[in-house]
């Protein structure tokens, strides 16, 4: 199946490198190219990609309020491009809907790569912004209140939050608790629906804000 991509950026030169590091993969097809966020999200209303692509400052409508729109009123799934290695940015795109966070400068294959993890209903951060937003949750106080959230959970499935919100992967929530890979996924699965979540990024966001990660957990 082909990935069909919007990219949207403000400046042609990195929006046309990106278009053409994507439009040679054999499975990506990269569908419009725009300049900002109220193309961005015209695009995808008139298109139906898979993946947008969004720089965080543009023009008329930033990436953040363009993922914003693209989430509630479609499926199109959206990675965040920006220079700036910001806290602000990154839980301001998050909380946005954003399934991924990519740095500017990061190399060829790794924005193919984020683009097919994306696609494929996962989520993906660079590694500097996921230390970031590990730093910040782990160093909040918990709010109590919000814990009444899981109550939806089965014990395992709060187990499987859990070690989601540590940063381990399927194989290694496998491992801790003794069970296949294709049971974890399944969990994983129940977690994101009784939730409300679109992806394990926002799983891990809310293992914090629930109280169920406190703080120095995660190490």
């Amino acid at each position: 199946m082909t990935i069909r991509v919007v990219v949207a950026d403000d400046q042609e030169l990195v929006r046309s490198g990106f278009a053409l590091i994507l439009d040679v993969q054999p499975d990506i097809e990269v569908v419009a190219e725009v300049g900002d966020g109220i193309q961005a999200v015209d695009a995808v209303r008139r298109l139906a990609p898979d993946v947008a692509l969004l720089d965080i400052r543009m023009p008329h409508l930033d990436g953040i309020e363009a993922c914003r729109a693209i989430s509630a009123a479609s499926a199109c799934r959206t990675v965040m491009l920006t220079t700036f290695d910001s806290d602000e940015y990154v839980y301001e795109a998050l909380h946005a809907g954003a399934s991924g966070f990519l740095l500017k400068d990061v190399r060829r294959d790794d924005l193919v790569h984020a683009v097919r993890v994306v696609a494929a209903g996962e989520a993906l951060l660079a590694p500097s912004v996921a230390r970031r937003l590990i730093a910040e949750y782990t160093s909040r106080p918990a709010a109590p209140a919000s814990s009444a959230r899981l109550d939806a959970l089965t014990a395992r499935e709060r187990e499987t939050l859990l070690l989601l919100g540590r940063g381990l992967s399927n194989a290694e929530i496998a491992a801790e608790l003794t069970v296949s890979e294709h049971t974890v996924k399944t969990h994983v699965g129940h977690v994101l629906a009784k939730l409300g979540l679109r992806d394990r990024v926002q799983a891990v966001i809310c293992a914090y804000e629930t109280g169920l990660i406190s703080a120095g957990a995660a190490s």
